[in-house]
């Protein structure tokens, strides 16, 4: 299939070109729009019960959560008359405003003492914001624009979930442009020192820009059907780039590699195609598999991210097989235009058509530093296992300390305005009614003798401060106040809701928080219940994590299993990449701990604020994305020693050799990769960081202490044991498996003349 692909890209080079270039533009002018249509929400479990108790308050009572904050200040004191009176207006204008819904504030709620700041000089609005996420969020914007700054003596200024959200979405697009005027040029100038020709350099980041274009334009798509979340444009952005790169890296440095073999360009292109582009396409296929196992997870952020690297990883690698080899032979021979260094060429050169990799350098298999760094590495084993495992398994080991949470306004820099609201409300505010949580009973509030004894019970219960419902107000097992107006809300019919107060909004109480959504759902109720608010969202947000994991994880690890016995023919190998594979990461998610959880090293990654937790979304996501890209330089090295292995029958020169002949490529993919990664962390959002620093991290370890060490130190333990298989799963492999094998140059066609003459 790749043989009669590089023979029809060969003969319509052109075609193909206009083509891919034409699809390019289509994605590219589609996404100047692609922000309108992503979302920053997708951090909750749509049929969790939280969610179906959010749906319920609104469906029966007509109430939202709320949504927007307006934190107010006035330097003359909230309590002065005439402050008193613009706020009470400032209230009552945005209640009538259209999509605003239970606009209250500490004005016309008998001046309230939670609304109130600490210091007499700042108060509070609430009210929610109605509509989906994408409508609420465009809402919530006009209505800052309208209402935001100084009015009337009154300083005003926005927060809330909407506005948070709406915030994420605006820095992301702006992280995203961020990342690739820093990325690119650092790329360019990376790429320019490993070939050292600015025309093979451009060639990657050219097939790089095209794929980035055409996942955007299909990412268009696939929010126009479903929803998706705002991380996913960083993901096509960053993690597009640095695949485009890998991929073209790959397949440039074999073409150039067969060219001085003495193969003509389209014979050389044939055989990269049929070599090295069988490496990427089951790499591809690797880092794809890895990131559509997120879409096991019912988190729409988490499913987005999954889509969005599943596309990546596809167009990235379909860009690297099509679009590349148009370049490749329009550009024949051409490639080696603007040295910027000078070609070695020792007098020991090795020349004929047999002469690649170090060979076709002048240089010995034997001589290079991969080869006699395997060498060394395979003579004490054990040792070297040893040390390199319990070095990567010390880096991990913070993450035994690991918090888990979920992302509020702190993910955000000092500048945003939700956080700046979030911040001070945490501040000066008694902010625990405004984390109350809902337990909605959609049926049997009729009978309120029933209603009050729950209320009653709930309110006995340890870190509950009150409880509030059609009957009064209840606090440590007594009615605290009667049933009157302030509380006929609460009832709609045969529907009765509860606000459950909890003693502490403290982000540092999440534990409590955590655990009080247990005891109320597991509180003895007389009629059917259901329990929303932010701590039961994020509650069951984490419960939906850890439910389908194993999904996930039996996903990813089956398939890989699978690929790499394609790419190897051995049945222990693809076990030995997993284990290795997931030894590379201990690393990533031992940085993740002790740098966005604990703090270490924080002001060297920009303005973040540690937060004494890990959002519970980033470990899941960070794997599936880290997880492949280090299959994917497994398949890299792999394949190669593979074609070793049947080329010598020695299990110890497979190794060597395969590691030369791949080493100086791959370290030189994870570096650009890694200069790519490493743009995420000039990102404003912390969770955007996190994949700045752990991604190159996950990569970088495999790429050197995994596959220098560890891995050739196992596969000389395992001797020819490591290349076995059952005669059954050998003739499955001689059939569909991988092989790193050039075709056999085929007879020049009449429409190749222009490239070799």
């Amino acid at each position: 299939m790749l043989d009669r692909l590089a023979g029809f890209v060969v003969r319509k080079r052109l075609a193909v070109l206009v083509v891919g270039l034409l699809l390019a533009v289509v994605g590219g002018v589609a996404s100047t729009t692609l922000f309108d249509k992503l979302t920053a929400g997708g951090f909750d479990d749509p049929k969790s019960e939280s969610s179906r108790a959010i749906t319920a308050l609104d469906d029966r009572f007509g109430q939202g959560l709320p949504n927007l904050t307006l934190l107010v200040t006035s330097k003359g004191g909230v309590d002065d008359p005439s402050v008193t009176a613009a706020g009470t207006e400032l209230t009552r204008k945005l209640g009538r405003e259209p999509g605003v819904a239970n606009v209250s504030s500490y004005w016309t709620t008998g001046k309230a003492p939670q609304l109130r700041g600490k210091s007499g000089h700042k108060a509070l609005i609430m009210g929610t914001v109605t509509g989906d996420d994408t409508a609420s969020q465009k809402r919530v914007a006009a209505l800052a624009d309208r209402y935001e700054g100084s009015r009337d003596g009154l300083e005003v200024k926005f927060g809330g979930y909407t506005k948070f959200q709406r915030e994420l979405l605006e820095q992301g697009q702006k992280d995203a442009t961020t990342g690739e005027t820093v990325a690119i040029p650092i790329t360019l100038v990376a790429l320019v020192f490993i070939f050292g020709s600015a025309v093979a350099a451009a060639l990657p980041l050219a097939v790089a820009l095209v794929a980035m274009m055409l996942t955007m334009g299909l990412t268009w798509i696939l929010a126009s059907v479903t929803t998706v979340g705002s991380l996913a444009a960083s993901v096509v952005t960053l993690l597009g780039l640095g695949l485009a790169i890998d991929y073209s890296l790959l397949m440039v440095s074999r073409y150039r590699e067969e060219l001085r073999s003495g193969l003509t360009p389209p014979d050389a292109i044939r055989a990269t195609l049929t070599s090295a582009g069988r490496t990427v396409t089951f790499s591809a296929l690797t880092v794809a598999v890895s990131s559509l196992a997120m879409a096991w997870f019912p988190l729409q952020a988490v499913r987005s991210m999954g889509y969005a690297g599943a596309l990546t990883a596809l167009l990235s690698g379909a860009s690297s097989l099509i679009v590349l080899p148009a370049l490749l032979a329009l550009l024949g021979d051409r490639i080696e235009k603007g040295r910027v260094f000078r070609r070695r060429r020792p007098a020991t050169a090795a020349t004929g058509p047999d002469a690649t990799g170090p060979e076709a350098a002048g240089r010995s298999v034997e001589s290079g530093f991969w080869h006699r760094l395997a060498t060394t590495v395979m003579r004490r084993p054990v040792p070297i296992v040893t040390i390199v495992t319990a070095f990567l398994l010390l880096l991990g080991a913070p993450f035994l300390g690991i918090n888990l949470g979920m992302p509020d306004e702190r993910v955000m820099p000092a500048s945003s305005s939700a956080r700046q609201v979030a911040d001070t409300v945490r501040a000066e505010f008694d902010s625990s009614e405004q984390n109350a949580l809902q337990v909605v009973a959609p049926e049997g509030g009729g009978d309120r003798a029933a209603v009050g004894a729950y209320a009653q019970r709930l309110s006995e219960l340890p870190h509950v401060a009150a409880v509030r419902t059609a009957t009064g107000a209840y606090a440590e097992g007594r009615q605290a106040a009667p049933p009157d107006q302030r509380y006929a809300r609460f009832a709609s019919g045969d529907a009765v809701y509860f606000s459950v107060v909890p003693e502490s909004a403290s982000p540092d109480d999440a534990d409590d928080a955590d655990r009080l959504v247990g005891e109320i759902r597991s509180t003895k109720a007389p009629f059917e219940t259901l329990v929303g608010g932010a701590a039961a969202t994020n509650h069951d947000a984490a419960a939906a994590l850890e439910k389908w994991l194993p999904y996930a994880l039996g996903t990813v690890l089956l398939t890989m299993l699978v690929l790499l016995f394609l790419v190897t023919g051995s049945v222990m190998l693809p076990f030995l990449a997993l284990v290795l594979s997931a030894l590379s990461l201990t690393a990533t998610f031992g940085a993740l701990v002790w740098v966005f959880q604990d703090g270490h090293l924080a002001g060297l990654f920009g303005d973040f604020t540690p937060t004494g937790n890990i959002a519970a979304t980033i470990p899941v996501m960070l794997f599936g994305l880290a997880f492949g890209l280090a299959m994917d330089y497994q398949v890299f090295l792999l394949s190669r020693m593979r074609e070793e292995y049947e080329l010598t029958g020695s299990p110890t020169a497979a190794v060597a050799q395969g590691l030369e002949r791949t080493g100086r490529i791959v370290t030189a993919a994870a570096v650009a990769i890694s200069v790519v990664f490493l743009a995420f962390t000039v990102s404003g959002i912390s969770l955007v960081k996190a994949y700045g620093v752990g991604l190159p991290l996950a990569v970088l370890m495999d790429a050197t202490l995994i596959r220098g060490a560890v891995l050739p130190a196992a596969m000389r333990l395992g001797g020819r044991a490591t290349w076995w298989a059952p005669a059954a799963l050998r003739r499955l492999h001689d059939r569909y498996g991988l092989r790193e094998e050039p075709a056999a140059p085929a007879p020049r066609r009449d429409g190749d003349r222009a490239l070799t003459g």
